[in-house]
C-alpha cells in the first residue's frame, strides 16, 4: 500500500499530524484508554505514541510492527498492554484501536481532495492498525514470559529439598516427572548438598505415578550427580507395581541403594552416618 501512495499525500499527512498535534493529543487523552490515568502521565504517553506514529509514516513503514517508530514507544505499549489486556472484540476493556476514530475524524476535517483524502486516511488507519499488532506482540510476549516464570516457580515448589537430620536431605517427588522437573530437582538437591554439607540424599518417589525408562534415567543422573558431590543417594518409595515395571523394562539402578519406604531410607541413612536410634525404654 505504501509504495503506491503518492508521496505528496504522505507529506500532507505528516503536516496534518504536526499542525493538529494538540487536537489529536487532546482527543486521545479523552479516550477510555487514557481517561482513568493521571492527566500528566496520559499526556506524556499520548505524545510519545503520536511521535511514534509520525516516525513510521515518515519512513513509509506503517505496515511494519517492528519499525523504529513503534520500537521507540515500546515502554508505552507495554503500559497499554497491561491496561488493555488485548481488548478483544466485544470486550469492555479499552482497546488501542479506539485511537483511530478521532484521528480519522480530524483528518476528514482537512481541506483535502478526494483521492488524497482517501490515501491519507488509509495511511493513518494502517499505522493505527499496525500499532495494534505491535501491542499484541508485546502482550503475547509478556504472557509467554509469565507462563514460563510460573512454570519455573511451580517446578521449584514441586521439588522441595527437606532436611531430615544433620547431613541427611530428602527430596519427595510427586506426580509426573518430565525434563524440566527433573532438572529442577537435580539443581535444588545439589545446591542444598553443598549448602548443608549433606552426606546422604534421599530421592523419594512414593508419589510418582509411573516410572519409565526416561524417568529412571533422570533418577540415575540425579543419583550420580549427588555422588560426585560427595553424598550417597538412596531411592525410596518404589512400589510393587513400579518395581515390576522396572524389571520388565530392564531398568537397572546399578549401585544406587533402594528402600521400599522413606522411613526405611531414613533409617538406612542414619546407620550410614553412624547413628543408632533406639527406644528410650531400651536404653540402660
Amino acid at each position: 500500500m505504501t509504495d503506491e501512495t503518492p508521496h505528496p499525500v504522505r507529506n500532507r499527512v505528516l503536516q496534518f499530524l504536526e499542525d493538529r498535534k494538540e487536537d489529536i493529543q487532546r482527543e486521545w487523552v479523552a479516550t477510555p484508554l487514557f481517561s482513568s490515568r493521571n492527566r500528566a502521565d496520559s499526556a506524556e504517553e499520548v505524545a510519545a505514541l503520536l511521535s511514534g506514529v509520525k516516525e513510521v509514516i515518515h519512513g513509509g513503514a506503517e505496515e511494519d510492527p517492528s519499525a523504529d517508530g513503534f520500537a521507540m514507544v515500546r515502554t508505552v505499549l507495554g503500559s497499554l498492554a497491561a491496561r488493555s489486556a488485548g481488548g478483544p472484540s466485544g470486550s469492555s476493556r479499552p482497546d488501542v484501536t479506539m485511537l483511530k476514530q478521532p484521528l480519522l475524524r480530524l483528518w476528514e476535517q482537512q481541506e483535502v481532495s478526494g483521492n488524497d483524502a482517501y490515501y491519507g486516511a488509509l495511511i493513518l488507519s494502517t499505522a493505527l492498525s499496525t500499532l495494534r499488532v505491535a501491542l499484541l506482540e508485546i502482550e503475547l510476549s509478556a504472557g509467554a514470559d509469565t507462563i514460563l516464570a510460573q512454570q519455573e516457580q511451580l517446578a521449584e515448589l514441586s521439588t522441595p529439598v527437606v532436611k531430615l537430620w544433620e547431613g541427611i536431605l530428602a527430596i519427595p517427588l510427586i506426580g509426573t516427572l518430565d525434563s524440566m522437573r527433573s532438572q529442577a530437582a537435580t539443581e535444588s538437591l545439589l545446591e542444598q548438598i553443598v549448602k548443608q554439607q549433606a552426606r546422604v540424599a534421599i530421592l523419594d518417589i512414593t508419589g510418582v505415578t509411573a516410572v519409565d525408562t526416561l524417568v529412571a534415567q533422570h533418577l540415575l543422573k540425579t543419583a550420580m550427580a549427588a555422588r560426585l558431590m560427595g553424598a550417597e543417594c538412596i531411592i525410596s518409595g518404589i512400589r510393587p507395581q513400579i518395581a515390576q515395571t522396572m524389571v520388565q523394562l530392564g531398568i537397572d539402578l546399578g549401585e544406587v541403594a533402594t528402600r521400599a519406604t522413606l522411613a526405611d531410607a531414613f533409617a538406612y541413612a542414619l546407620r550410614t552416618l553412624g547413628f543408632l536410634v533406639a527406644r528410650t525404654d531400651e536404653v540402660k
